[in-house]
């Protein structure tokens, strides 16, 4: 089943199956002796996939990309993936995803490994080379499909309802007063609220 994007995720010429699979190894390989979650930061420009634990079995990052190696981390989880068929074939997930997608990038950060796929419907139109033809050049204004902050904070917080909101201000590059307001209204609208104590709690989306 497909999964259903938050709306503006994902851009027109961004490759849906290598995003899922992004996500997908994201679950499978991450370290889960780290206190954190998988974590999907919207940017204007690019979509980046955050999982904690950097390469797993001495594998770096030229590794996968020229090699397309694969360490199992979490065998029982791979297997169990497999068995679901969320895995079709052990070891194919990077290389699919650089067919879909030859641009995305990899690295390791601090403690996480990050996948980073570009949004190229912020990207302005090349303008011609000079003397490749007699017509003045151009740069064409892209379509902007803008993500709204509601929008945001929904998304990740149906990623991980323990965030708070100030953790969802840094993912999502918006200050802290603009994401308290959108949440206010979230709450009010009765899309979205807070169960259990102040320290603790979590949030809860309405269906």
């Amino acid at each position: 089943m497909s999964p259903s994007w938050p709306p503006g995720l994902i851009s027109a010429h961004s490759d849906r199956e290598a995003f899922r699979e992004a996500i997908i190894n994201a679950f499978c390989h991450r370290d889960y002796r780290e206190y954190d979650s998988v974590n999907i930061a919207i940017f204007k420009d690019r979509v980046e996939i955050r999982s904690p634990g950097l390469l797993y079995g001495g594998l770096t990052v030229a590794d996968i990309r020229r090699k397309m190696l694969s360490e199992r981390r979490n065998e029982r989880l791979a297997e169990l993936f497999h068995r679901v068929h969320f895995i079709e074939k052990w070891g194919r997930g990077i290389r699919m995803i650089l067919e879909r997608e030859p641009e995305t990038e990899f690295e390791e950060l601090g403690t996480h490994f990050i996948a980073t796929f570009k949004r190229n419907s912020y990207e302005l139109t090349k303008p011609e080379i000079a003397g490749e033809s007699s017509q003045k050049s151009s740069v064409k204004t892209p379509v902007k499909t803008p993500v709204k902050t509601p929008d945001l904070i929904l998304a990740h917080l149906a990623e991980n309802p323990h965030l708070s909101l100030a953790d969802i201000a840094a993912l999502i590059g918006k200050s802290l007063s603009a994401v308290e307001r959108a949440g206010a209204k979230l709450v009010k609208s009765g899309r979205l609220r807070f169960v259990g104590p102040r320290k603790g709690g979590y949030w809860e989306i309405a269906e």
